[in-house]
């Protein structure tokens, strides 16, 4: 779905609409993975994760995609293109419903 916001974007509006698309996407998607691979360890390693591990790590998770759009305001400034930026943070959160439709989760 990053992907998929990214080039949308590109085609619609150029260049600062696909690195804002990115940015909005990225926003979600990398302290999402990051959460995921930190579970996956606590999985698979010899530390177990506990509920307050996961909460912790939501709450990381939460706190990073906010300090990100809130950096990417801050610093874009005139060449940030919001709509874009939106689309992308949205596509991102909402990719688990393509996901449903296709029929990849149980």
């Amino acid at each position: 779905m990053l992907v998929f916001a990214v080039v949308v974007s590109w085609l619609v509006a150029g260049n600062g609409a696909a690195a804002s698309a990115l940015i909005g996407a990225a926003a979600y998607f990398v302290p999402n993975a990051l959460f995921a691979l930190r579970l996956l360890a606590g999985l698979l390693g010899p530390a177990k994760a506990s509920p307050f591990t996961f909460f912790v790590g939501e709450a990381f998770k939460l706190g990073s995609a906010v300090l990100v759009l809130g950096v990417a305001a801050w610093l874009g400034g005139a060449w940030l293109v919001w709509p874009a930026l939106l689309f992308g943070l949205l596509c991102v959160l909402k990719g688990y419903v393509l996901l449903l439709m296709l029929r990849k989760l149980p």
